[in-house]
């Protein structure tokens, strides 16, 4: 059974904060809010991790997981911004975009796209996931939480800890979010291609 933590959607309780990261330390999947809608995340070296949250969306091999960072440096640490690219990621950061980008060695091969050998990578705009990054002193491994048969996340706690009560170790309620994925914007070649349209404008990145 998931546990249920309630934070503050603006000022997030440290030592609650503290708990849940504790927990990711020890290798609990998380349900959790973001400016986008909810996402699943938890440590970036579980290797367990990835196949609970492919088995939970019903995931194939080919999809692109996401790397949730604390800023832009951290950003910079998992994949390569090269000077073309850096303004307009930049520029919408953070808020409600995914960006996909070649990894550098830091990501774990398993998490990288198997032909392309890249990864998602964003920066929240919402004081709870940052809290939680802050505290992990690291990116969390993420994926957007759309069940199959949706088209985009729950927007409150209590729905995912219904549905997902035996399949997640832990449902963070904010208040109600936003129920809308992130927009995705693929650098794998440029110009960049608008993946999917979401809660982030995707005019800058149109050609």
């Amino acid at each position: 059974m998931a546990r249920f933590v309630e934070l503050h959607p603006d000022n997030p309780q440290q030592r609650t904060v503290d708990q849940v990261v504790e927990r990711i330390r020890g290798g609990a999947l998380v349900a959790y809010p973001t400016d986008s809608g909810y996402a699943l995340g938890g440590r970036l070296d579980d290797a367990e991790l990835k196949d609970r949250i492919a088995r939970i969306r019903r995931l194939d091999a080919k999809h692109h997981y996401t790397l949730v960072c604390r800023d832009f440096a951290q950003l910079g640490q998992f994949v390569h911004v090269d000077n073309s690219v850096f303004r307009a990621i930049k520029a919408a950061t953070p808020g409600p975009y995914t960006f996909i980008l070649p990894a550098t060695k830091e990501v774990p091969k398993r998490l990288l796209h198997p032909k392309k050998k890249t990864v998602g990578v964003r920066i929240p705009d919402h004081p709870v996931p940052l809290a939680l990054l802050d505290a992990l002193g690291e990116p969390v491994l993420s994926s957007t939480l759309i069940l199959p048969g949706q088209d985009q996340p729950p927007a409150d706690g209590w729905t995912i800890k219904e549905e997902l009560d035996h399949v997640v170790d832990i449902v963070i309620e904010a208040g109600e979010c936003p129920a809308q994925p992130t927009t995705v914007i693929d650098y794998r070649e440029l110009p960049p291609v608008i993946a999917r349209v979401g809660a982030g404008d995707p005019t800058p990145f149109e050609a």
